[in-house]
């Protein structure tokens, strides 16, 4: 282009042109001007390139906008005139997002919540912890056993405040143990307290009627399925109330259970137990397998938003003759009550609501606050 330009000037019906100086330098302008017409419109290309490639989307064209921007002195070089956003701008790829399953969430399967081994675990949520109001159709104001009455009756009110506070933590793994399908191993010690304020009875003080402490500790295998069979629990608890002689009630466990799961929403825990034996002198409650059962089932369903979940809890003594049972159902309502805890609706009936009331059977209705697992 620099020799044509040149031919042009020099030509003789420029020549007289030129004589003037004024004339002379606005026609040196012109090729000046021309030359640097491509990039202009390099740069205008490029600009209807991001517009038309994120005409949806305000933030992203704007980025697009900046980067042309920047770029466009390099689109006056000879070798690359125009300005490509599409090349311009770093191609984002959003990873993956990883669906953890409830099993997985709360027994850590996939070792995601491990912390540094040489400290314990970070508590961590085990059964559903809960506030509510609870009214009972059978009020146990009389606590007895085989072996003990209490030595007058409590002037109970069917109605309470019902609470229960339960955590775990890691206190031990192991990775990779490849052993008869099952892939991690880790320890858990455990904490449940529930317990049962009557808070409506001032005459009385508003005494706590029963509180149910029950430490456990749990080893637990874990698989690799997606669905199906996810871990096994074996697990020693020891469950009692704290109370004097006539009203004590105490026994511990081995257990062993299982845990499945289908479709990332649905779960099952089912647990057997053996009561270790104890002295007949000393056994306050030698009849509590009768009642309290041998073995439970827990089916929890929660969909894939988490904003609600069904919990049902089934018990029973597994006999044909004199069978006894109990049933727990608790749904976390689709409706926040603050950042982290639902609406709490909670149902039982049967023997064995707490500790006090292993042999005695009652239905119970509650509604309070459940605090979210994860």
């Amino acid at each position: 282009m620099g020799s044509y330009w040149q031919l042009l000037l020099n030509s003789p019906k420029l020549k007289r042109l030129t004589r003037n100086a004024r004339w002379r330098d606005s026609l040196i302008l012109i090729p000046l001007c021309l030359a640097l017409a491509p990039s202009a419109y390099a740069s205008s290309d490029a600009f209807l390139l991001c517009a038309h490639q994120y005409h949806d989307n305000d933030t992203e064209r704007l980025k697009c906008y900046d980067q042309v921007k920047i770029q466009t002195p390099d689109s006056f070089q000879e070798d690359n005139p125009v300005v490509n956003p599409t090349n311009a701008l770093p191609v984002i790829v959003a990873a993956p997002i990883l669906v953890r399953s409830y099993l997985t969430r709360a027994w850590n399967l996939d070792d995601k919540n491990s912390p540094d081994e040489s400290r314990l675990g970070r508590l961590q949520p085990y059964r559903q912890n809960y506030l509510s109001l609870t009214k009972t159709n059978n009020i146990n104001n009389q606590p007895s056993t085989p072996s003990h009455v209490a030595s007058a009756s409590n002037d109970y009110s069917a109605q309470e405040m019902k609470f229960q506070l339960s955590f775990k933590a890691d206190i031990g793994s192991q990775r990779n143990i490849n052993l008869l399908g099952f892939k991690t191993f880790r320890m858990w010690g455990a904490y449940t307290q529930q317990s049962s304020w009557q808070i409506f009875n001032s005459q009385n003080s508003s005494p706590f009627r029963i509180t149910n402490y029950e430490p456990e500790l749990i080893a637990t295998v874990g698989t690799n399925y997606a669905s199906a069979l996810k871990l096994l629990n074996l697990g020693l608890v020891h469950q009692s109330n704290g109370q004097g002689k006539l009203e004590s009630r105490n026994w511990n466990r081995v257990y062993v259970q299982g845990g499945w799961e289908w479709n990332d929403t649905t779960s099952i825990l089912a647990r057997r137990w053996w009561r270790i034996p104890e002295n007949s002198l000393s056994d306050d409650n030698t009849d509590i397998v009768d009642y309290y059962g041998k073995a439970d089932l827990v089916v929890r369903w929660e969909p894939g938003n988490k904003s609600q979940s069904i919990a049902m809890l089934i018990r029973n003594n597994l006999r044909k003759t004199a069978n006894r049972g109990f049933i727990q159902i608790d749904w976390a309502l689709p409706v926040n009550a603050g950042a982290s805890s639902r609406l709490h609706l909670q149902f039982t009936s049967g023997y064995g609501e707490n500790l006090i009331d292993y042999n005695h059977k009652q239905t119970t209705l509650g509604l309070g606050f459940s605090f979210r697992e994860w």
